[in-house]
């Protein structure tokens, strides 16, 4: 419960620090690229469900991102982290975020 409230407010915290934005930045786009590998780390452990991850992380994706062509590559690199067996946030952040 600790690693999901953990990660719930990591990811609100930086989607509200980029909020303000109006467009995204290299740095933005990289930084939410962890925070999605830190979230789907967290609920692969906690056991969601894919579906569920997918929902609850791509609302966060929707919310940090401005520019359509980055929500649809962040989706895509959430897509690949949820079906890959690898479950540990350095391992989805060293194979998708760099």
């Amino acid at each position: 419960m600790k690693k999901t409230l953990l990660a719930v407010a990591s990811i609100s915290v930086a989607a509200f620090a980029y909020a303000s934005t109006t467009s995204d930045s290299s740095e933005l786009v990289s930084q939410q690229c962890k925070i999605s590998a830190e979230a789907v780390s967290t609920l692969k452990s906690l056991r969601y469900g894919n579906t569920s991850i997918r929902k609850d992380v791509a609302s966060l994706i929707n919310v940090s991102l401005k520019v359509q062509e980055n929500k649809d590559a962040a989706q895509a690199t959430l897509n690949r982290m949820v079906d890959d067996s690898v479950a540990t946030t350095s391992a989805l952040e060293a194979k998708y975020c760099s």
